[in-house]
């Protein structure tokens, strides 16, 4: 081959490169969705929120979406990092939002922050991220989820309170902080520490600094039981995780799980430094609250 038509390939080539490095396509086809995280944006009643998005590098053919949702003063990084539902993800191949909370916090309710006092329509926001999410991954209703630690736990009450949007929600730490008198049936997987001061399992005011006062915990759970026409409890005791699960019509479970001497933490979770609670290693809830999800 000559010089001259050596040197037409090479540029040929490195153009064909340059193309497809610029996000110009070539003839080749669509690998795709990335796997990674993406920070994205979202723009609900003329205000733009934020979220992550966690694309795992082989997405089921009928893939399922979790919304995790982080505890007051948190936020969706933080919540990635420290709830392992990444990996989670990848096992499962199922995508996971991680929203950020104006001010960090959630307007659950009465609960919390700047959230509350400004007014924040955190239903309508979830509720546009979920839609959009379906739409663009092609994700079905009953394959929808939520779960949050906190007042996050809490945001998932009230998406579950006031909307259908959710197949299934895990709360964790949390309790119901909004009227709550006729909801949609849900199932429903309560986590919570028997010691936890800040969300307490009585609905007496916490000491923390959102000065929770909600529903006692174990009203929450029976407001679903009701919804879903469940049957009685049945207990299961695997010290010091007690499991109280309750079938319920149409398939849906409604399951209360309560972890003895655990305070205000997520179970299986990433140790915090200066954490006041730290996460008991009785119980994987993330894993646990997977297979509640995808046996829904």
């Amino acid at each position: 081959m000559s010089p001259r038509r050596i040197l037409s390939v090479v540029l040929v080539v490195t153009s064909l490169a340059v193309l497809t490095a610029c996000g110009i396509p070539s003839d080749r086809p669509d690998p795709g969705p990335r796997a990674g995280t993406e920070s994205r944006a979202l723009e609900v009643e003329g205000v733009t929120r934020t979220y992550r998005l966690y694309i795992p590098a082989e997405l089921a053919a009928d893939p399922a979406l979790v919304v995790m949702m982080h505890g007051g003063v948190g936020s969706g990084q933080q919540a990635e990092r420290a709830y392992g539902w990444n990996d989670e993800a990848d096992a499962g191949g199922f995508l996971v939002a991680y929203p950020d909370g104006e001010n960090r916090t959630w307007n659950a309710g009465d609960c919390c922050g700047g959230a509350v006092r400004d007014g924040v329509d955190d239903v309508a926001f979830i509720t546009s991220l979920v839609e959009a999410l379906q739409n663009e991954f092609g994700v079905s209703g009953d394959r929808t989820f939520a779960t949050g630690m906190s007042n996050g736990a809490m945001m998932s009450y009230r998406m579950a309170c006031e909307t259908d949007v959710f197949a299934a929600i895990a709360p964790v730490a949390g309790t119901i902080v909004t009227a709550c008198d006729n909801p949609a049936p849900t199932s429903v997987l309560h986590i919570h520490g028997l010691t936890d001061s800040q969300v307490r399992m009585d609905g007496e005011p916490g000491d923390g600094i959102g000065d929770v006062d909600g529903m006692p915990v174990a009203d929450a759970v029976d407001v679903f039981r009701s919804a879903g026409a469940c049957d009685a409890a049945v207990i299961t005791e695997e010290p010091p995780v007690t499991t109280r699960a309750s079938d319920c019509a149409d398939d849906r479970r409604v399951v209360l799980v309560t972890v003895a001497d655990a305070g205000h933490q997520w179970p299986g979770s990433v140790p915090r430094e200066g954490a006041m609670d730290q996460p008991s290693d009785a119980l994987d809830a993330t894993a646990a609250i997977w297979e509640f999800f995808d046996a829904a």
